[in-house]
């Protein structure tokens, strides 16, 4: 299901990096030391903005990235 909040999102399992991109911002977040599995459950999530605040905000350190956005997995 397309998210209301959540553009985007990709993820470098060899830097365990997620990043997502938010829809109301604008802004591209990268979240640091994310396990590969819980990419594959917020992939699998059927609202992606529900998991990403429940499991992945506030649970990962996260940076503010700079630059444009490459290809990503959430389109």
């Amino acid at each position: 299901m397309p998210s209301t909040s959540i553009r985007k999102f990709d993820y470098n399992p060899n830097t365990r990096v997620l990043s997502v991109w938010f829809v109301a911002s604008g802004k591209h977040y990268e979240f640091l030391d994310v396990p590969l599995e819980a990419f594959d459950a917020f992939q699998s999530a059927f609202a992606k903005g529900r998991y990403f605040n429940s499991h992945i905000r506030n649970h990962y350190a996260f940076r503010l990235a700079e630059g444009k956005a490459r290809s990503a997995s959430g389109d």
